[in-house]
């Protein structure tokens, strides 16, 4: 029984880790996307459509990453509903991953 509770613990710790890595580069590729369409679109578009593809797509994976990590980790964490609503809501705004994580994830 203790060396189940050491193995959940260790990777509960490792899963919110990986939700903190998962959420800087999360809220890192979603503004790469921003400057990709502010900067990028209206004096490069050629370069703009080349590198829009490969952006999206990691963009994409990180969103699901940080979503189905969030909610992986709620438990653990010991967020109610509303932290949690907080904390997926987050992902769809810039810089606000970064707050979730230093604002519900500093202790760890």
């Amino acid at each position: 029984m203790i060396i189940v509770k050491f193995v959940v613990s260790n990777i509960s710790a490792y899963m919110v880790q990986l939700f903190k890595f998962t959420a800087q580069l999360e809220g890192l590729s979603f503004l790469a996307l921003l400057a990709n369409m502010l900067v990028l679109k209206p004096f490069y578009f050629t370069l703009y459509k080349s590198v829009l593809f490969p952006l999206g797509m990691a963009h994409g994976f990180l969103f699901i990453g940080y979503v189905a990590l969030a909610i992986l980790i709620k438990k653990s964490q010991e967020w109610n509903f509303k932290t949690l609503l907080i904390v997926l809501l987050a992902s769809l705004l810039p810089f606000a991953t970064f707050f979730v994580e230093k604002k519900f994830l500093k202790n760890v």
